[in-house]
């Protein structure tokens, strides 16, 4: 997907937070949740989700959303990942 369209998509959708993430590899951050729901699009990298029994990685051009109070862990290979976010709260 197309980053512009993808942002755009962010805003019709109602996402009141959109910005840029840069995590740096190689980590793993253990199992969470956040207050918000989230709709990301991987640009450079990976990151491998695991949530309710089943695990994905996502690369660059893929999207993932995740509900708001859903427990899942991140995990991020040595090149790190970045993405665009949609946080709506």
């Amino acid at each position: 997907m197309d980053r512009q369209v993808f942002e755009a998509e962010l805003k019709s959708e109602g996402y009141d937070e959109i910005a840029n993430g840069t995590t740096q590899g190689p980590k793993h951050n253990a199992e969470h949740s956040h207050p918000y729901d989230v709709k990301a699009m991987v640009i450079d990298g990976a990151i491998t989700l695991a949530w309710e029994g089943r695990t994905q990685t996502f690369r660059p051009g893929e999207v993932f959303t995740m509900a708001r109070g859903c427990l899942h862990t991140e995990t991020f290979g040595p090149e790190g990942v970045v993405t665009l976010v949609g946080r709506k709260h």
